[in-house]
């Protein structure tokens, strides 16, 4: 999981074909599980929506996430109940 952009604004998490689609098909329930645990952390950083590309998925904030951001959504990701995490990738 890595940040990149002109603001680092997007956090890219590295997977599969199949993982990135049945992520997707449930993206609007992960942004709004993933901002419960950023607000759990008291954290000022949203997750705004996700979109797919070539590598894997890129999830869109409002702010530069910080480290502990960075873990919380790499967490949530990988434990979601439909993604293999053996064919995600975390830099």
């Amino acid at each position: 999981m890595t940040t990149m952009g002109p603001s680092c604004k997007q956090v890219i998490v590295l997977m599969s074909n199949e993982n990135k689609t049945k992520f997707m098909e449930l993206s609007s329930d992960y942004i709004a599980n993933i901002n419960r645990l950023l607000k759990d952390i008291k954290s000022e950083v949203l997750a705004n929506f996700v979109c797919c590309d070539n590598i894997g998925i890129n999830i869109v904030t409002n702010k530069v996430a910080s480290p502990l951001d960075l873990q919380t959504t790499e967490k949530y990701v990988k434990n979601s109940n439909l993604i293999n995490v053996d064919n995600v990738d975390v830099p």
